[in-house]
């Protein structure tokens, strides 16, 4: 189900108009009969931190903090 709203609406029903999104509605704002956006809720952007979850699957080589060579900060020799 779609719900349009103008904008004046929008800016007075902003809280509700974001349950709704939450719900799973989808908020078409709308001015002048023409769409302009549209309100969507964030899923699964915060929540709780793993600690653990990528033990293993992450490699870090053992020289990581190495001095790197000289031809990396000035070219290489010619």
């Amino acid at each position: 189900m779609s719900k349009n709203v103008t904008i004046e609406e929008a800016n007075g029903h902003l809280g509700e108009l974001i349950k709704l999104a939450e719900q799973g509605e989808d908020v078409v704002i709308v001015q002048n009969s023409q769409p302009k956006a549209r309100l969507v809720a964030v899923r699964g952007a915060a929540g709780a931190r793993v600690f653990g979850q990528y033990q293993g699957k992450i490699a870090v080589n053992a020289d990581f903090d190495a001095p790197l060579p000289d031809d990396f900060w000035f070219g290489p020799s010619t």
